[in-house]
């Protein structure tokens, strides 16, 4: 085998521990993750799994960045073409309902965001402050839109922007709390009816 052959290799190798990890994590959560579990499921060694990241701190954070990838293609991605501020902005929160509602495939425990953040909340340390930072790249991305939106006028001239994302962070907290832990068939209709009151269209 060519060396660039066994690069390639190993590079689909980790892309496979790192996609089973964000799987995992969403159930289990960042803490859950054990090089055991991982090998186990992949057909891997121990030594294989952990040669890829070093410690499980690492894995941890390889983790966080594939999960914000696979949320941005999810949530952003899809409203990325559409007219920015208001009309973006709410593409973005029905994005968001269809990640909670229906990425069970890529998240089967629901946001992995949202149980990093619970874990992670009163700990100190590097994946602490990734979560944390990964969060606030989001909370400045829709603050933007807003922003767009105010000076579009399509929200009122003395909208805080900053407010209006506190409170769709809190009714997406509810969401999914709604579906993973209530069973709640119609948490998505609450929440859309929530979203009409704080963004009309």
């Amino acid at each position: 085998m060519s060396p660039r052959s066994t690069v390639a290799e190993a590079r689909r190798t980790r892309a496979r521990i790192i996609d089973r990890s964000v799987a995992l994590a969403s159930v289990d959560g960042l803490e859950g993750l054990t090089i055991g579990r991982l090998a186990g499921d992949l057909g891997l060694s121990k030594a294989g799994v952990l040669g890829h990241f070093g410690t499980k701190e690492a894995l941890q954070l390889a983790t966080l960045e594939r999960a914000s990838a696979l949320f941005t293609a999810l949530v952003w991605d899809p409203a990325a073409a559409v007219e920015p501020g208001l009309r973006r902005l709410r593409a973005v929160c029905q994005g968001w309902i269809d990640y909670l509602e229906h990425a069970r495939e890529v998240f089967p425990g629901g946001c992995l965001f949202t149980t990093a953040a619970v874990e992670f909340d009163a700990h100190d340390g590097p994946v602490r402050r990734n979560v944390a930072r990964l969060l606030m790249v989001w909370r400045r991305r829709l603050a933007g839109e807003v922003r767009l939106a105010v000076a579009a006028g399509e929200l009122p001239a003395d909208t805080d922007p900053e407010q209006v994302v506190h409170e769709l962070t809190g009714i997406y907290l509810a969401l999914n709390q709604a579906l993973q832990l209530l069973r709640d068939p119609l948490a998505a209709t609450r929440t859309r009816r929530a979203l009409d009151r704080l963004l009309p269209a």
